[in-house]
């Protein structure tokens, strides 16, 4: 655990936003495998296309990961598409985007593995009168089945992906979106993320609390300029609250 100066301590704490993907979920393990599966129906017939596909999204061969701040750990739908329109020799992006975010919320429900009972973890947050947010780059229909298939509704008070209309990270849309719905001052909230764009959107919201976490495509210097406190997981978020 590290504790940097930043926001940190900056009285109590009443909200937490948490990022989805390589937060709440293994980044690795979930989304590795819906990638490769998404780029080879793209790719139909030319399954050569597929490892520069990956590539250029950020994977790395050699790792067997994709890179911090890579598009596939911290794009939305629309820059995915864009790395990959002209490998596909697909010229209508929008039909692209569609068709990605079809794929991404019929599998990344399914697909998903938890870091750890988000049912009973998110129950015991909730216990300690937290209003609780999920705020992605993924698309939201994704995010609203993942929380219907982990049980998490009537927990979870706020929920948005890139295309809710709050703007997509790093911009502070969606973390400002949370405090307007739930009525809590930025510098009451909490935002948990494994990426530095989860950071800067919590930064630019001005967050009283700033929390990093390594189940993502992120290491602890990559997150340790901006985070408060950088942890392995979310089950030690607790803790530090208290």
């Amino acid at each position: 655990m590290r504790k940097n100066g930043g926001n940190a301590g900056r009285g109590r704490i009443r909200g937490v936003l948490f990022d989805k993907d390589g937060t709440l979920f293994d980044y690795h393990g979930t989304w590795g495998p819906i990638l490769s599966e998404v780029a080879a129906a793209l790719a139909g017939g030319q399954v050569s296309l597929v490892p520069a596909m990956l590539a250029s999204i950020g994977y790395r061969e050699e790792t067997g990961r994709f890179e911090a701040g890579s598009i596939a750990a911290a794009g939305d739908t629309f820059a995915l598409a864009d790395a990959w329109r002209g490998l596909l020799g697909v010229s209508d992006r929008e039909r692209l985007v569609a068709r990605l975010d079809g794929y991404f919320a019929e599998l990344g429900p399914e697909r998903s593995i938890p870091v750890t009972d988000l049912g009973v973890y998110f129950q015991a947050m909730k216990g300690r009168g937290l209003t609780l947010g999920i705020a992605t780059n993924d698309v939201a229909a994704s995010a609203a089945g993942t929380i219907l298939r982990f049980g998490l509704s009537d927990y979870i008070d706020f929920a948005a992906g890139y295309d809710s209309g709050h703007g997509a990270k790093p911009g502070p849309g969606m973390a400002l979106a949370f405090c307007a719905a739930s009525g809590l001052a930025p510098a009451d909230i909490a935002v948990v993320g494994d990426n530095m764009h989860d950071l800067e959107m919590g930064r630019g919201a001005g967050a009283g609390l700033l929390v990093g976490v390594l189940t993502g495509t992120s290491g602890e210097a990559d997150l340790a300029p901006l985070a408060d406190h950088v942890i392995a997981d979310i089950t030690l978020l607790p803790a530090l609250l208290d």
